[in-house]
C-alpha cells in the first residue's frame, strides 16, 4: 500500500532559536484514518503548517503521495485539503459563493463546479443555508463549511486540525458519521483533537508528538493493549448498601445503583460478571469509567 503522506528527518527552527520539530518522521498508508496527538506546543501545528506549505521548514522531506512538496509542490497541493482551527473565509460571502469561489481556486470550471457544490452542502447539512452570510452560522457550521472548502476539489489525503472544537454532541456525532463515510469511499484523513474519545472513536493508527519529537507510532489497538489496568463503571439493577468483596476485583459504590471497577488487564469482566450473579447482583449496563487514550497520554507525555 503507497504512502499517502511521508514524512523524513523534518526540523523546524523558528526565529529566535525555538526548535518545534527535531527530526521527526512518519508514514501515513493510503485509506487511513491516522490520529496526530500532543499537548499544545508539541509540534502538531508546525508539522499540519508544512505539509500545507504554510510554514517553511528548516530541514527534511514532505511527499504526499510521492510527490515532494518542494519539488512538485502543485501537484502535492492538488491532493491535500486542509481543516485549520481559524475561520478561512469571509464571514460576509454566502456560503454558496464560499464553496463556489473556492472550486474556482482550483480550476473547476462553473458547471461542473455547481452540482459538485450542491452535493458537498447537501452532505453536510449545508444546503438550506447556501444562501445565509457565512457570519450568520453557529460554529458547528462554520465547521462544517470549512470542511466542505476543503473537500470541494476531492482531496486524497483530508487534514483536520480541531474540527469538532466548540462543536455540540449532536454535530459532532453527525460529522463523525460523514468522516467515516468519506474515509470509506477512499480518502486518508489525519485528525488532531483534544477530544481522545474522538480519536479512540475514529481512528485505526496514532501518532503521539512530545516536545517536537514523535513518541508513539503505532495502531490504536496496540496502544490501547498497553493499559495494564482498565476502570469499569457498573450500573445496577437493585440498590446495595456496601460494595461487595470478590477476590482479586478492586470494588467500590459510587451510590447504591453504580458500582465502581478497577480490572487488571489479566483479568476477566465475564468472571467478576459471574462472581456478583453469584452473590445476587445484577448488572443493568457497563461502560469505560474514564477514557482510555486519555490515560495513556497523559501517561507518555510525562516521560
Amino acid at each position: 500500500m503507497n504512502n499517502a503522506l511521508e514524512i523524513k528527518d523534518l526540523v523546524k527552527v523558528y526565529t529566535g532559536g525555538t526548535k518545534a520539530l527535531n527530526g521527526i518522521s512518519l508514514n501515513v498508508k493510503e485509506g487511513d484514518f491516522y490520529a496526530l496527538l500532543g499537548p499544545n506546543g508539541a509540534g502538531k501545528s508546525s508539522t499540519i503548517g508544512i505539509i500545507g506549505t504554510l510554514v517553511t521548514k528548516t530541514s527534511g522531506s514532505v511527499k504526499i503521495f510521492d510527490k515532494d512538496i518542494d519539488i512538485n509542490i502543485a501537484e502535492a497541493k492538488s491532493m491535500l485539503g486542509v481543516v485549520s482551527q481559524e475561520i478561512n473565509f469571509s464571514q460576509f460571502e454566502k456560503v454558496l459563493d464560499i464553496v463556489t469561489t473556492q472550486a474556482g481556486f482550483y480550476g473547476i470550471k462553473k458547471s461542473i463546479a455547481k452540482p459538485k457544490v450542491k452535493d458537498i452542502l447537501s452532505r453536510l447539512g449545508l444546503w438550506d443555508k447556501r444562501n445565509d452570510q457565512a457570519r450568520t452560522l453557529s460554529g458547528g457550521y462554520k465547521r462544517r463549511l470549512m470542511i466542505a472548502k476543503a473537500l470541494i476539489h476531492e482531496p486524497k489525503l483530508l487534514i483536520l486540525d480541531e474540527p469538532t472544537a466548540g462543536v455540540d454532541i449532536e454535530l459532532r456525532r453527525e460529522m463523525w458519521d460523514f468522516l467515516r463515510e468519506i474515509n470509506n469511499n477512499g480518502t486518508t484523513i489525519i485528525l488532531t483533537t483534544h477530544y481522545l474519545e474522538e480519536a479512540e472513536q475514529l481512528c485505526r493508527n496514532i501518532g503521539i508528538i512530545d516536545k517536537g519529537e514523535i513518541v508513539a507510532d503505532t495502531s490504536m489497538k496496540d496502544l490501547l493493549s498497553r493499559l495494564d489496568v482498565q476502570g469499569f463503571v457498573l450500573d445496577l439493577e437493585e440498590h446495595l448498601e456496601a460494595e461487595p468483596k470478590i477476590d482479586g476485583y478492586s470494588l467500590k459504590l459510587e451510590d447504591s445503583l453504580t458500582l465502581v471497577t478497577a480490572i487488571n488487564k489479566d483479568k476477566s469482566i465475564n468472571n467478576l460478571f459471574d462472581e456478583l450473579n453469584k452473590l445476587g447482583i445484577k448488572v443493568k449496563s457497563l461502560r469505560n469509567e474514564s477514557n482510555r487514550l486519555e490515560e495513556l497520554f497523559i501517561e507518555m507525555v510525562k516521560r
